[in-house]
């Protein structure tokens, strides 16, 4: 099953894509919002986001305008991988290599075929190779044990990305001068 939710800047683009993946033969669990009536996202979107979280969902997925807002409130959410996907490359980028179990869309940003482009990636999941769930898993093991003592972070998507940039970081400082990294 996959949990959804929108304000009302993504409701149409919710209604739309819940029907896609109903037609699909998906079960959705829809968090709301009810109409295009001004609402407020981060209720809907923590909603999506805690069925993921506590396991009544396998993914999720959120709307808003832009994506961003949907995106921050569900990564605030303890489990919760949400990346905000504008393209098929990076639905799929982010299913194989950080194992998002949560997209978020920008219904200002893009249409109905490109996200069910980007929900069919997302909901079929590309799965991840034994190498990529590795690294997943060393990355958030390892940062967790390096930042247990000293800071608590809400996210695990908030400590994948920390790590990345510090392992990015590590790498061009182990690089001798004038050697470029691909």
């Amino acid at each position: 099953m996959i949990s959804i939710a929108s304000d009302h800047g993504g409701y149409c683009l919710k209604e739309h894509i819940k029907a896609y993946l109903t037609a699909k033969g998906i079960n959705v669990l829809d968090c709301g919002c009810d109409s295009q009536e001004s609402c407020d996202y981060p209720i809907f979107a923590k909603a999506a986001a805690e069925a993921v979280a506590d396991g009544r969902c396998e993914k999720g997925i959120v709307i808003c305008t832009t994506g961003i807002g949907v995106s921050i409130t569900a990564n605030k959410v303890n489990g919760i991988r949400c990346a905000l996907c504008s393209d098929p490359f990076c639905a799929e980028m982010t299913r194989r290599h950080n194992d998002a179990n949560m997209l978020a869309m920008g219904a200002g940003i893009i249409g109905p075929n490109m996200a069910e482009r980007i929900v069919d990636i997302t909901a079929t999941g590309t799965t991840l190779k034994e190498n990529d769930l590795v690294v997943v898993d060393e990355v958030l093991s390892s940062t967790a044990r390096f930042f247990s003592n000293t800071c608590a972070f809400r996210t695990d998507a908030r400590i994948v990305q920390l790590a990345n940039t510090l392992q990015r970081n590590a790498e061009a400082s182990a690089s001798p001068a004038g050697e470029e990294k691909e």
